[in-house]
């Protein structure tokens, strides 16, 4: 008996949109038979790259035309609430891509919408499907460093530096008047509560260095875990990082227990040291191909498991309004200048 066959539309065909084409080409079960974009030539181009049959500029007539199982969203955050609407009302599953929205109260009506209408929502944010947190959470869950006491990582992205910082790939950068942690921690508060387990209290400094863009773009972030352990994100998107690929891990971890410590380079490796034992390099399969470590198919791959099996989402929306909220205290411990205990 063959697997369950789905029909999806997507919304959406700026840059990143070529990683959700390609990863949905590579599901079993599942045909994208349609996409919704304002940018005729872009949408042209990217159908004729990726086998998309049709294409729409206006998205409730796709709904009604198409009648899919789910829409995947990969627009801006702005536009999520009214799309998340239109889909919510037909019965439509969600993936949305995050940010989830301009502020958390928007969130929070984004989650509550879906879940008056009964659709499954779930927030694309892939950086926990990457294949070193997979593999760095099932260390854990075997105890092989014991009970986890600090989680530390450094960002060095590079790409903020200049005058012309992100015009190329993603412009819309440059007007975010919250950017590092909204765009970016987003994804690390997001990994640190899948690895760490639910945060409680944070403090921040945050700094905007180059002035050709709105936002904050570097900090320093610490974490007090429910559990008892810290972590610490240290994180720049304007200096320079020295490995090759900086977006491919976007940060180099460090993860001490109460009986070893694991390390996570810069190109995927992991490293494992034993408390009184020499470090030795842990062996596990991650792929360069798609987006940093082929998280997006792994991404599309556990929404498309779980609307088969009904199984909660890893980030179901409900749950990641907990992320957001931690998000929120690190900009009110960065604005205040103190220590800000997490809100529930």
């Amino acid at each position: 008996m063959g697997l369950r066959e789905f029909r999806g539309v997507t919304v959406g065909t700026g840059y990143f949109s070529q990683f959700h084409f390609d990863a949905w080409q590579r599901v079993p079960g599942v045909e994208i038979v349609a996409a919704c974009s304002r940018h005729e030539s872009q949408a042209r181009e990217l159908a004729k790259k990726f086998g998309i049959p049709k294409l729409y500029a206006d998205f409730a007539a796709m709904l009604d035309a198409e009648r899919p199982d789910f829409v995947d969203i990969i627009t801006p955050p702005e536009s999520h609430a009214e799309i998340a609407r239109l889909a919510g009302s037909r019965g439509i599953h969600i993936l949305c891509q995050k940010p989830l929205a301009p502020t958390f109260d928007e969130a929070c009506a984004i989650v509550a919408d879906a879940a008056r209408a009964g659709v499954r929502f779930m927030v694309h944010d892939n950086f926990r499907f990457q294949p070193w947190h997979r593999e760095i959470k099932k260390l854990l869950g075997k105890g092989i460093i014991g009970s986890p006491v600090s989680i530390a990582c450094r960002t060095r992205m590079g790409d903020g530096w200049s005058k012309a910082a992100y015009l190329e790939r993603q412009p819309y950068f440059r007007e975010m008047r919250r950017f590092l942690i909204f765009e970016t921690g987003v994804h690390f508060i997001d990994v640190y509560r899948y690895l760490g387990g639910e945060i409680a209290r944070v403090f921040a400094r945050l700094r905007r260095l180059n002035g050709a863009i709105a936002g904050e773009d570097c900090g320093i972030v610490f974490f007090d875990f429910a559990n008892g352990a810290t972590g610490l994100w240290d994180a720049s998107r304007y200096h320079e990082s020295a490995v090759a690929n900086p977006r491919y891990t976007f940060g180099e971890f460090w993860i001490d227990g109460t009986e070893g410590s694991l390390r996570l380079g810069g190109a995927g490796e992991i490293y494992l040291r034993r408390l009184g034992e020499s470090e030795i390099i842990h062996s596990y399969v991650h792929s360069k191909k798609g987006f940093a470590g082929d998280c997006v198919h792994t991404t599309l791959s556990h929404f498309i498991d779980r609307l088969r099996d009904g199984l909660p989402f890893e980030t179901e929306g409900l749950d990641y309004l907990r992320t957001l909220a931690v998000q929120e205290a690190v900009y009110a411990s960065a604005e205040r200048g103190e220590a800000i205990t997490v809100s529930r």
